[in-house]
């Protein structure tokens, strides 16, 4: 047989939609019969009448590390990293997008066991001293994401719409009208004879919704197909979640909603290079945050410059 290639759609540098290299089979216990039986397994479409929400709030946030630091206190040193964060949110109505409640946090990450305290950086302002569970890259890293996740869930709250989407996995949060929104599919939830199934999917169209068990939350996924150029089997395919409250019924319902809805917003290639899965109200949401991080060139500079005025004190 002759061997077939695709290009990815996306540009290099956000990596890939699909990594088969990192779809791992995932820890959870994932239960694929709650909608349909496994010989019933097939694309889905939306059954008509189906009411799309009037008010949609998509949420998002970014993170970026301004420098590396090394924080001395009582005669011991440990790694820690200056970061800022940002989270906002762009609400959505017919005939409207108005970008709404955007917030920069910047902090200092540390570990435990380090006696440090908040980086004053004068007209700047400060980076707060957010203690980490430990001193590692790994661990530091997690306590900017945690950072990011507790801003976004801040600005969520803050208004009363009939669907809120988040740019990512729910990560804990259990409001009802919240939907996870994954774009890169980075582990295998199906088993491998259900698989296919993402394949045949069309534009549009769903798969049969399966239970997620973890340890933190248990969430009702379904893999959906927004409208583009079809370079490979998974182009166009993202992830979405509920919060496993309420009876199945009531999650076929809200996915279906869900699932009539998101794909008025998919971007185009012309226009966004991560098409079209980086949709439109996030991708105009993500400007906008990095922008307001602010340069992390001069950031940097007055970070040393602060760290130099300590040392002549």
């Amino acid at each position: 047989m002759t061997m077939q290639f695709s290009v990815e759609s996306w540009s290099p540098e956000y990596g890939t939609a699909a990594d088969a290299t990192q779809m791992e089979d995932t820890g959870s216990s994932v239960d694929v019969g709650i909608e349909r039986a496994i010989a019933d397994w097939k694309p889905i479409t939306p059954s008509p009448p189906v009411r799309c929400p009037a008010s949609i709030l998509f949420v998002d946030g970014v993170r970026r590390i301004d420098a590396s630091v090394w924080i001395t206190a009582a005669n011991v040193t440990r790694a820690g990293v200056c970061a800022s964060v940002a989270a906002g949110s762009v609400l959505c109505t017919p005939g409207s997008a108005v970008l709404h409640d955007v917030e920069v946090v910047r902090g200092l990450f540390v570990g435990p066991a380090v006696a440090a305290e908040a980086i004053d950086i004068g007209a700047h302002g400060s980076y707060e001293l957010f203690p980490c569970r430990g001193d590692t890259p790994e661990d530091l890293y997690l306590g900017i994401h945690q950072q990011m996740t507790l801003l976004e869930g801040k600005i969520a709250a803050e208004h009363e719409v009939e669907l809120v989407v988040f740019d990512g996995p729910l990560r804990g949060r259990n409001d009802e009208h919240s939907v996870g929104y994954v774009k890169t599919q980075h582990v295998q939830y199906l088993p491998t004879d259900l698989q296919p199934v993402l394949g045949h999917l069309q534009p549009g169209q769903r798969t049969p919704l399966f239970l997620i068990s973890g340890s933190s939350m248990n969430r009702y996924s379904w893999y959906l197909r927004l409208p583009g150029p079809r370079s490979q089997p998974l182009s166009g395919m993202v992830r979405c979640e509920l919060t496993a409250v309420g009876s199945v019924c009531n999650a076929v319902e809200r996915a279906d909603t869900i699932t009539a809805t998101l794909p008025r917003f998919a971007s185009e290639p012309h226009k966004d290079p991560r098409a079209p899965q980086n949709l439109y109200p996030i991708a105009g949401l993500e400007h906008q945050l990095r922008h307001r991080l602010g340069d992390s060139l001069f950031l940097e500079r007055v970070l040393r410059r602060a760290a130099g005025g300590q040392r002549s004190e």
